[in-house]
């Protein structure tokens, strides 16, 4: 991401994500997003709603699925990519530039909701699933190898060690 403009929006979904599949049938999922700043008037001593921001989000392969599955419409949502912009010309000659988030990661913000969190099967191009290698931060399934010390193991209860934080 170097040299490219990085943008962290939070807001509501404000349509349904749309998923679709390109022609090589790589999943990519399109959703608005209308963010809306408050600002706090002291003339009327109370919070005010300022313009709503809204942008277009395209999400890409397996996470374009699990956008798709996950999210709806009101849902609050944090999501991290960079921001571009896109010109184009209208049937009608008119030229037009749009501003979209190309997005790195998508997820749903805890503020005001709650979630349970499930790993999704990783798959690869045609639906193959990946093999879990030692780059799967998931593969133990948060359980430490035998003997490695961490929580829960013989050498971490009343060992002297102090929790890994």
């Amino acid at each position: 991401m170097a040299n490219e403009t990085v943008i962290t929006l939070v807001g509501n979904v404000v349509d349904e994500p749309e998923l679709r599949f390109t022609p090589s049938g790589a999943a990519v999922a399109k959703f608005r997003v209308a963010s809306t700043a408050r600002k706090f008037d002291k003339t009327t001593n109370a919070w005010v709603d300022e313009e709503p921001l809204f942008l277009t989000v395209n999400v890409w392969r397996q996470q374009a699925e699990q956008v798709a599955e996950s999210l709806s419409k009101g849902m609050r949502v944090v999501v991290v990519g960079q921001l571009r912009q896109r010109s184009y010309e209208t049937k009608e000659g008119e030229k037009r530039t749009v501003f979209e988030v190309e997005a790195e990661e998508v997820a749903a913000s805890l503020k005001f909701a709650t979630a349970k969190v499930t790993r999704a099967n990783r798959q690869q191009g045609g639906g193959q699933q990946q093999s879990r290698g030692s780059q799967d931060p998931w593969a133990s399934q948060g359980q430490p190898a035998q003997g490695s010390g961490g929580w829960g193991s013989p050498q971490s209860q009343g060992g002297g060690q102090e929790p890994p934080f």
